[in-house]
């Protein structure tokens, strides 16, 4: 964490949208598995596949990792505070601040993701400060432009971003919200 980054929470709870938003916990590795060990989640986001519950572990030590040193918070996606449906992240980054999704393929359809991201968006901007957000997808993932587009955010006029990813080239588009009242 850089001396100009604040900290994250410890613990950070989101409500609103028809969800919560909540930390992962060591009783969510068993169903983490059925979330994103999928082709289209191992092919559209930088998850690692196969997933299983040892790359669960993983990720959870990993999310616990990247909060402490304040660059990124990764939450379960929950209709109740219960069963996790997918996850949704917030990472700040040098080209802004960033967030991201997966939703497991048997919660799909039901404006999770949307949901998700523009409650983590409030979240950003009212308790982090940001002016914009951003989310960065390719634009064949039709899914994820259509998040974007019912979450509120805009295709902004910026150069794609070019990389290569689990041996697959891939081509960003970056999509923003701003702040209301900017």
């Amino acid at each position: 964490m850089t001396s100009d980054t604040s900290p994250f929470p410890a613990r950070i709870e989101l409500t609103g949208e028809g969800l919560v938003l909540r930390d992962w916990t060591e009783a969510d590795l068993t169903a983490m598995p059925d979330l994103f060990d999928h082709a289209d989640v191992a092919h559209w986001t930088p998850i690692v596949s196969p997933f299983d519950e040892k790359a669960a572990q993983a990720r959870l030590d990993k999310a616990r990792q990247l909060r402490e040193e304040g660059s990124t918070i990764l939450l379960a996606i929950t209709v109740d505070g219960g069963a996790p449906l997918g996850e949704v992240m917030l990472r700040r980054a040098p080209e802004g601040t960033e967030l991201g999704y997966a939703v497991g393929p048997a919660h799909r359809g039901h404006g999770l993701a949307a949901r998700a991201v523009r409650l983590m968006a409030g979240y950003a901007f009212e308790e982090l400060g940001a002016d914009q957000v951003i989310l960065e997808l390719e634009a064949d993932n039709a899914a994820s432009v259509g998040v974007a587009t019912r979450a509120g955010f805009s295709l902004l006029d910026i150069p794609l971003i070019e990389g290569e990813e689990k041996g697959r080239p891939y081509v960003l588009q970056t999509w923003g919200l701003s702040r209301p009242g900017l």
